[in-house]
């Protein structure tokens, strides 16, 4: 595969709630959100896409043997440890920081980390973790 071209298609995410999800990644990232997608093969599966300006795509999946707690501290489970979303400058991540913060969704205040990012750590609905990058 050397010298082919590979890019990320998209990430999945489990969420107990589809439409609960599907709006967080509207309101703070002003996202579009795909038509919801239900299996016909696999029963209670349903998905969304979240399209970010200039990104991979984000697939929203759901089921009723998804846990509530996924994510949360104390329910870790293996796979993605966060998704990290750039809107463009510290300015603009300062301004998110606040909204998210006025929610109740922020986990870590922005700050510079010691591998150069600027950054704020938020929880999306279902506890799964979002850096926003500048």
């Amino acid at each position: 595969m050397a010298g082919a071209f590979m890019n990320v298609a998209h990430v999945a995410l489990w969420t107990a709630d589809l439409e609960t999800s599907a709006a967080f990644w509207s309101r703070y990232f002003d996202a579009t959100i795909g038509e919801r997608y239900e299996s016909r093969r696999r029963p209670g599966f349903a998905s969304r896409f979240v399209e970010l300006d200039g990104g991979p795509s984000i697939e929203l999946m759901t089921g009723p043997w998804v846990a509530a707690d996924i994510g949360r501290a104390g329910a870790e489970v293996p796979g993605w440890a966060h998704i990290a979303v750039s809107v463009g400058s510290h300015e603009a991540v300062d301004a998110l920081a606040r909204r998210l913060d006025e929610e109740g969704l922020l986990v870590s205040q922005p700050r510079m980390t010691g591998d150069g990012y600027y950054e704020a750590i938020a929880r999306t609905p279902d506890g799964s973790l979002v850096e926003v990058t500048s």
